[in-house]
């Protein structure tokens, strides 16, 4: 099987001297390139037998690699079939690290052979003070270790004092130890972490989905499972939805087994990917934290999957192929008999339908670590206490902020948009910037003097004079976004200490950490910030949490609008008095009897499930039925629609399939590309996959650049 799309394995002859097995690792020739692939234990016993001996090609190379196991081949083949990609495609997610397939150069080392130098100065008696056990040393670790400089090695060296040995680099994070740290559990986390616990003991796959309030400590309750898996010598992968995440994480998890996590996402440095691809196959890393792409390491003892913050969109892959990384984790434990822990505060429907039926083991806690009170939640009608002209907050959270302060604690002001301003228009005739490749509007970045489409990345400078009229200073900026917000608050509390925090600031993930770090600390007394501050982070001086505009998730089509919403403004609230201090979350809505903002404010989070769980199964919504997209695009809109027409003439009447479309999508063009999308909704029960394959094999042959990628599952309709 190549890393290509291609939906089925090619076939190679083996040399005389080269042994092989299903699982092995090999180099072989594709086309005028040499290419790493996997030798498959294919299900089509004849496809060997089609091609003539004398035109199959010689594989090229074994390296020396652990094999990918049988576990993972048959994952691989389920996520290609479920998500309708080509197998090779998924495997490619598997084969990221072509560097980590050979053993890595040994470390040369030094060790003492017994013969003492000639002359023996105070510099090299302390060398000898610390080499006197035996144990291997590198030049630079003696020299440093002795506080002497490396001639004086050296020079201990050329007189036969150390013989050189060689070693493999050591492991990139040492084993985490389970008694390392004492955990501090309450009766509650304690018969939590027994569920779990129990859950493990009975070997084999399970899901657990723990779902407790903000600051209940789910983290510390899953560490005791881990820790049980730790003193079994197996490995452990815990999936975060974001990068943001994982400063506090590695924290507290160091404070735990006194070590940190290996780490797997975009951020690390392609030399850091390989060790630590290979030490998971290897088994010398024994947990790893990482992003939804971690899911396809080749872990080699894989003893329990973590999946925190389950009900997150941003575990949804929608490049390729399209999967969602909580349920592939679910399906992955269940293939490798393993199990499996979701953990949320605010599970997603999908999950809660499936712990109420029982196929998930469901822990709930509804309380916070040691009694600490739920921040004091209240509706701020907007309509009723309006902010001044040109301004966007309420004079009843400003005056909150201002307690707070008086107080030295901190406040949070959350709104889900990036940059200053979500449009700009001109006042004289009435121009918007627009993105030339994109249906979207530019957002100004008042602070990079840009305008940025957030779909593309196109971006162009802020300008003084309309470009379609001409006209000087009438370019205004409409709406607010978190650098307008941070202005307001400079003009109210000018002296304080204001953070401004999105996922597109200046110095990256790792200026981030740092902020989050620093306001940890209680160096920063107002932040305002996107979602990315909204969950997994604990800011123990926090106490007064304001959303701006609670309504901006509620006002479109998606059918999982409320659902998100609840959960991010869940979250968001419960940033608030998790050290214990009494604390308050106001959200500023012009629609405070709206169901979403009724359930947290009153904390009826039950009544919430079970409404929009109601509402879900009679409108025939997921996780009811099964819904399946189908987006077509091209440069060409002309010919984006033609071939959308032309697959839906390929679907073939049938009562069990509703298709609709094709529509153009809400955002109608995404770099330079026009889109159509289809939707298909069937039973649960019926054989929507089939139905597709059909659709797709009996479809117009894709000419020019047109392309259809299926969604299964969606989660997103724009």
């Amino acid at each position: 099987m190549l890393p290509i799309p291609a939906d089925r394995p090619y076939t190679y002859k083996v040399g005389d001297q080269m042994a092989l097995a299903p699982g092995d690792i090999v180099r072989v020739p594709l086309g005028p390139r040499q290419v790493f692939g996997v030798v498959w234990d294919s299900q089509d016993e004849d496809s060997g037998n089609k091609i003539a001996a004398s035109k199959l090609r010689q594989v090229s190379e074994k390296p020396d690699c652990p094999p990918i196991r049988e576990n993972m081949r048959r994952f691989v083949e389920w996520v290609a079939n479920y998500t309708l990609s080509a197998p090779g495609m998924v495997l490619r997610m598997v084969l990221r690290t072509p560097a980590a397939y050979h053993p890595p150069q040994l470390q040369q080392g030094l060790r003492y052979s017994g013969l003492e130098p000639e002359r023996i100065t105070a510099a090299r008696a302390k060398v000898l003070e610390l080499v006197g056990e035996g144990f291997m040393w590198t030049k630079s670790g003696l020299s440093h270790a002795a506080g002497v400089s490396g001639s004086v090695i050296e020079g201990m060296i050329k007189q036969g004092s150390f013989e050189k040995v060689y070693f493999p680099p050591p492991p990139i994070v040492a084993k985490p130890d389970a008694e390392f740290g004492e955990p501090e559990l309450s009766e509650k986390q304690l018969a939590a972490a027994a569920q779990l616990l129990a859950q493990i003991a009975k070997g084999g796959s399970s899901v657990s989905l723990l779902d407790g309030v903000t600051g209940s400590g789910k983290t510390e309750i899953y560490f005791e499972a881990m820790a049980e898996i730790f003193k079994q010598d197996r490995q452990v992968l815990i999936l975060l939805p974001e990068i943001a995440l994982t400063s506090g994480f590695l924290q507290r998890f160091e404070h735990r087994f006194g070590t940190r996590p290996a780490q797997w996402h975009s951020d690390i440095t392609p030399k850091m990917r390989e060790k630590i691809w290979r030490q998971v196959a290897t088994g010398e890393v024994q947990v790893v934290v990482g992003a939804r792409s971690a899911l396809y390491l080749p872990f080699c003892q894989l003893g329990l999957i973590i999946v925190d913050e389950e009900h997150e969109a941003a575990f949804k892959q929608e490049d390729r192929v399209f999967y969602n990384a909580r349920d592939m984790a679910v399906v992955r434990g269940s293939i490798a008999g393993t199990p499996v822990i979701l953990s949320s505060a605010t599970p997603s429907i999908e999950s809660r339908v499936n712990a109420d039926l029982g196929r998930y083991h469901y822990i709930r806690l509804e309380e916070r670590y040691r009694q600490a009170a739920l921040p004091d939640l209240r509706a701020v009608d907007m309509r009723e206490n309006p902010p001044p002209r040109g301004k966007f907050l309420s004079p009843v959270l400003v005056e909150e902020v201002a307690a707070a302060l008086a107080r030295g604690e901190q406040s949070l002001l959350f709104l889900n948009r990036r940059g200053y301003a979500p449009l700009t228009l001109c006042r004289a005739c009435g121009h918007r910037f627009e993105c030339n490749d994109c249906s979207a509007w530019l957002v100004e970045h008042r602070f990079r003097r840009q305008l940025v489409c957030h779909h593309c990345g196109h971006s162009e400078q802020v300008r003084d004079a309309c470009p379609n009229c001409g006209t000087l200073d009438h370019l205004v900026a409409c709406g607010p976004g978190v650098e307008r917000l941070g202005e307001e608050l400079l003009e109210l509390f000018g002296e304080k200490r204001i953070m401004v925090l999105s996922s597109d600031m200046a110095g990256g993930a790792k200026r981030l950490r740092l902020e989050l770090d620093a306001i940890a600390k209680g160096e920063a007394d107002i932040i305002v910030g996107t979602q990315l501050v909204a969950k997994g982070h604990n800011f123990p001086l926090m106490t007064c949490v304001g959303v701006v505009d609670a309504d901006l998730g509620l006002s479109n089509g998606d059918p999982r609008a409320a659902e998100r919403t609840f959960q991010l403004l869940s979250q968001v609230t419960g940033r608030a008095g998790r050290s214990g201090r009494e604390s308050v979350g106001l959200i500023q809505t012009f629609q405070p009897g709206h169901p979403v903002i009724e359930a947290i404010v009153s904390g009826e989070r039950e009544q919430f499930y079970e409404r929009e769980i109601a509402a879900r199964k009679s409108a025939g919504l997921p996780p009811f039925v099964r819904l399946a997209a189908m987006v077509i695009s091209s440069t060409d809109r002309k010919k984006a629609e033609q071939y959308a027409n032309g697959v839906r003439l390929a679907c073939k009447p049938d009562a069990r399939v509703l298709v609709l479309g094709p529509a153009e999508a809400p955002i109608a063009q995404v770099r330079g590309r026009y889109r159509f999308r289809l939707l298909f909704r069937t039973e649960k029960a019926s054989d929507l996959h089939s139905y597709i394959r059909e659709v797709v094999n009996s479809s117009p042959k894709i000419r020019g650049d047109i392309r259809c990628q299926v969604d299964i599952d969606p989660q997103s309709f724009l």
